[in-house]
């Protein structure tokens, strides 16, 4: 057996070796929308981020926790029992004491938005015993309310006030990281996607360089029996029949690869489509787009959900400041209470007390109180200040980058178009020159070393050309995800 065939036989069996060919068991067609769609759904960066705003609807309905009133009871029994004796001043002796207490209380307390507490505190105390060599029975009780309104530290914001702000824009910052993760998901989709096809199409341009080598191979052949050729021609198609064999099974190796890349943001079973061949239904096609500088740096500024998140944050830097400001001011309060005593030696008797307001009480006042220093509340105050200045310098900083991103992407937009013609004339021309120099071959007048040679070429060119198409469209979906109009182009939403 010859060498050449030798080789040949070799390499043929590695393209049916069970790592080098599909393990599948059905093929899929399927169209980049559809693809989109399942990885929308099913991919598990999405699935993870979409629980972020459903954490976040939490947190916003757990920090109005701090409006809750809370119910308070107690009942507490107290014994005291005080031994009898003599005067150690005057000799006169002095009778043993003994009390007993039972006290029942009951609260309701809490706060309401505008900063003011509020304290229900109705008690019912029995108290027998005896004091002096007099027996004693009797129940007292107290009902009223307790109010405390700030007007200066914790009026116009709290700390409860403060969390729920917070809390509402963690749950807008959470729907803008969803829109990044999806906008992220769905461009990586469309790449995965590209590439495929063109690891597709790559394998046709590999076996049809396999075919033009054979096709010299056998032509040689003929003329090395019949005389008109040197066997090194021979030899010399052979070992490009062994290289081109290689290259269609690192092309069919590709191939299998980025089926998994796809897959694996397809779907949160890669098991089920483990055995799952996808064949695209687009193709490789380049339609001209100008995209206008100016109106994509107005779309990202406007739509790129990091930006959003970038506000948002110097919107939550905005309310520090404010809170930690207004800690820096002096408390003062207004305070009250109003309510009605009891006392009788029975439980309905207080209540009739109660009820008739026969021993009211009441307050009513101010209290003021500050640090000497203030010297916490104020650098926390300046503290939140430089941090603000931080955020608002990072924003600043993201929209630069992405005014330069955008450039960017609108210049790599315009040359891979460019580059789109040109690797088409570039194929057209390898072909028509392999055409000519075959012919020259056959005349007499060539030689295998450059037909060869020239069908490298054509294979490179012709590879280059379904490259750059799929190079053209993916960085038509990298200009999409700069102006952050993805989801918008997919016709996508959050929910």
């Amino acid at each position: 057996m010859r060498f050449g065939s030798v080789i040949f036989a070799l390499i043929a069996l590695l393209l049916t070796a069970p790592g080098a060919r599909s393990q599948t068991n059905t093929v899929r067609t399927m169209s980049l929308a559809e693809c989109i769609r399942m990885a929308v759904e099913h991919n598990f960066d999405v699935q993870i981020q979409r629980l972020g705003p459903v954490i976040a609807r939490f947190d916003i309905e757990g920090s109005y926790s701090v409006y809750d009133p809370v119910l308070e009871a107690s009942a507490i029994h107290d014994s005291n029992t005080r031994e009898g004796g003599l005067n150690s001043f005057t000799g006169e002796p002095f009778p043993s004491t003994t009390t007993e207490n039972n006290n029942f209380g009951a609260g309701l307390r809490g706060a309401s938005p505008w900063g003011l507490t509020y304290n229900l505190t109705p008690t019912l105390n029995h108290r027998t015993g005896t004091s002096r060599g007099s027996d004693f029975d009797f129940y007292e009780g107290r009902a009223g309310v307790t109010l405390r309104q700030p007007l200066l530290r914790d009026f116009l914001i709290d700390a409860g006030r403060q969390n729920i702000l917070v809390a509402k824009k963690n749950l807008h910052i959470s729907e803008a990281a969803l829109a990044s993760e999806m906008m992220t998901v769905v461009s990586r989709v469309e790449v995965a996607y590209l590439d495929l096809i063109f690891t597709r199409e790559n394998i046709k341009v590999q076996e049809k360089a396999l075919e033009l080598a054979e096709r010299l191979l056998a032509e040689n052949r003929k003329r090395v029996e019949v005389g008109t050729l040197a066997p090194l021609d021979e030899k010399q198609a052979e070992a490009e029949v062994a290289a081109r064999l290689t290259d269609v099974v690192e092309a069919r190796q590709a191939h299998f690869i980025q089926q998994n890349v796809l897959k694996n943001l397809l779907t949160d079973d890669f098991r089920a489509w483990h055995a799952v061949e996808i064949v695209p239904e687009e193709k490789l096609i380049a339609v001209k787009e100008m995209p206008d500088l100016h109106e994509s740096w107005h779309r990202g500024l406007r739509q790129r959900p990091d930006l959003q998140q970038s506000r948002l944050d110097l919107e939550k830097r905005d309310i520090q400041v404010r809170f930690t400001r207004n800690q820096t001011l002096p408390s003062v309060d207004l305070v009250g209470s109003y309510g009605h005593n009891g006392l009788d030696s029975n439980v309905g008797g207080v209540f009739e007390d109660k009820a008739v307001g026969r021993s009211p009480f009441y307050s009513a006042g101010v209290v003021f109180s500050m640090p000497l220093s203030n010297r916490g509340p104020r650098n926390a105050y300046r503290a939140s200040k430089a941090e603000r200045e931080q955020a608002q310098l990072r924003l600043r900083q993201l929209e630069q980058a992405v005014l330069v991103q955008i450039d960017d992407a609108v210049k790599r937009t315009r040359t891979t178009f460019e580059r789109v013609e040109a690797t088409r004339k570039a194929r057209q021309f390898a072909e028509a020159a392999l055409d000519a120099e075959q012919r020259k071959l056959e005349a007499g007048k060539s030689t295998s070393f450059v037909v060869l040679q020239l069908q490298k070429d054509l294979t490179a060119a012709r590879s280059a050309e379904i490259r750059a198409l799929a190079d053209y469209n993916k960085a038509l979906s990298e200009l999409a995800f700069n102006e952050g109009s993805t989801l918008e182009k997919n016709q996508l939403s959050l929910k």
